[in-house]
C-alpha cells in the first residue's frame, strides 16, 4: 500500500497543497505552527473519514470559507484507489472511492489502515477511560466489522437506556420492566464487545511488552492490564443489581462502556511515577504494537505517520526506535519534525532513502 499523491483545499491552514510521494519515507520539517502536522492529519482523515486531532469536522474548514476537500491516491496491490473527502457546512460528508460514494463511513474502515504516533497521545495516560478505549475500539474495527456494528449499535442503546433513566426521574418513577427490554438488546451486544476485547488483549499485551523493551533498551517492567465490569461476573446479573444506583445516577453506571486499560511500570502507575521518557517510550510501544498487529491481521502495512516523535526522547532510546522502524520493513512512513538534520542524523545508520519537504506558513505547493 502506497500514498501515491494527496492533494488539499481549504483544510486546516491550506488554500491549496498537493504533494506527490517518491520514497517510503516522506519528512515535512519547518517551524512549530506552520501545518506540518496538518498533512499528517489529511492522510488520516483518507483512511478514517475523520481527523485524528479535531473530531468536528466544521472546524477543519480554512476560516472564511464554506468546504473543504481532500483527495488521495493510493497504490494498493498494483490497482489505484482514489479517495475524495468533501466537507461543506451544513451538509452531510462526502466520502468517495473511484467516484463511488459510500453509504455507510463504517464500510471504508479497514481499507486503509493507518497508525498515528503523536505528541497528543499523552492523552491516553493523562485522560480518563474513553481515550483508552477509543484506542481498543479503533484497532479492533479495522479487522472486524461485525465489532463495529455491534459497537454502534451498543452506543445507540445505551443512549435510549439512559434517556429512559433521565425521564425516570424527571417522572419520580422507576419500572424495572422498561429497563429490562433494554437490557435484552444490550446484553449479547456488550458480552461480544467483552469477549472481542479480552481475546485481543491477551494477544496485544505481549506484544506490547516486547517492543518497549526494543525500544527502550532495558529490562523497565511495562504492565497493560485490562479493567471490565464483566470480568466480575454475569452481564445480566450485573445490570439488575445496579439498577438502584442507575435510577439515582441517572444514567447506566456498568457495562463496557466503562472499560479501561490500566498502565503501570515496576508496579506503579506511569502517570505519576514514569519520566517523561518512559511514558513516551511506553506510548510509541502501543503504537508499534498496534502496527504490527494490524499489519498480521490485515496482511497490508499500515500507514505510519510520526508526528514530532524525537522530543523528550534520548538519542539511546532514539536509536532503538529507528532500529525497530528499519528493521520491521514498516512500509510508507510520514514523519514532522521541526529539525530536518534531526531526522537525517535518525535514520543515517539504516540508509534510507527520505522525501524532505519543508513547509512554511500560508505556502501554498
Amino acid at each position: 500500500m502506497f500514498l501515491k499523491k494527496i492533494s488539499l483545499v481549504n483544510f486546516k491552514n491550506y488554500t491549496e497543497f498537493e504533494y506527490e510521494f517518491g520514497h517510503n519515507v516522506t519528512c515535512f520539517y519547518g517551524l512549530n505552527g506552520v501545518g506540518k502536522t496538518n498533512i499528517l492529519d489529511a492522510i488520516y482523515y483518507l483512511s478514517n473519514c475523520k481527523s485524528y486531532f479535531n473530531p468536528v469536522d466544521s472546524q477543519n474548514i480554512l476560516f472564511g470559507e464554506k468546504f473543504f476537500l481532500i483527495q488521495g491516491d493510493v497504490d494498493k496491490e498494483g490497482k489505484n484507489e482514489h479517495i475524495h473527502i468533501g466537507v461543506k457546512k451544513g451538509h452531510k460528508k462526502s466520502v468517495k472511492k473511484n467516484k463511488v460514494e459510500y453509504e455507510k463511513l463504517s464500510d471504508h474502515i479497514g481499507h486503509f489502515p493507518t497508525v498515528v504516533v503523536s505528541p497528543y497521545d499523552i492523552d491516553l495516560i493523562l485522560e480518563g477511560s474513553e481515550t483508552r478505549r477509543r484506542l481498543l475500539d479503533y484497532i479492533i474495527s479495522q479487522y472486524d466489522k461485525k465489532y463495529l456494528e455491534s459497537l454502534i449499535k451498543y452506543k445507540k442503546i445505551l443512549q435510549q437506556r439512559n434517556s429512559l433513566l433521565k425521564k425516570f426521574a424527571e417522572q419520580r418513577l422507576f419500572e424495572p420492566e422498561s429497563i429490562e427490554v433494554w437490557d435484552y438488546q444490550l446484553i449479547p451486544l456488550g458480552n461480544y464487545i467483552f469477549q472481542e476485547r479480552k481475546k485481543f488483549l491477551d494477544e496485544f499485551i505481549l506484544k506490547f511488552k516486547q517492543v518497549y523493551k526494543e525500544i527502550a533498551g532495558t529490562d523497565e517492567e511495562v504492565t497493560l492490564t485490562y479493567r471490565s465490569d464483566l470480568l466480575e461476573g454475569d452481564f445480566e446479573q450485573i445490570l439488575k443489581s445496579a439498577y438502584q444506583k442507575d435510577h439515582y445516577k441517572q444514567h447506566t453506571t456498568v457495562g463496557i462502556h466503562r472499560d479501561d486499560l490500566v498502565f503501570k511500570i515496576h508496579g506503579q502507575p506511569i502517570k505519576r511515577f514514569g519520566s517523561q521518557g518512559q511514558q513516551k517510550t511506553f506510548l510509541i510501544a502501543l503504537k508499534l504494537s498496534k502496527f504490527d498487529y494490524l499489519k498480521e491481521i490485515l496482511k497490508v502495512k499500515p500507514f505510519l505517520l510520526l508526528d514530532d516523535i524525537f522530543d523528550k526522547l534520548d538519542d539511546h532510546r532514539v536509536a532503538h526506535l529507528m532500529k525497530l522502524v528499519s528493521e520491521n520493513s514498516f512500509g510508507q512512513v510520514f514523519i514532522t519534525d521541526t529539525e530536518k538534520d534531526r531526522v537525517e542524523q535518525a535514520f543515517k545508520k539504516w540508509e534510507i532513502e527520505i522525501d524532505f519537504k519543508e513547509i512554511r506558513k500560508g505556502e501554498e505547493a
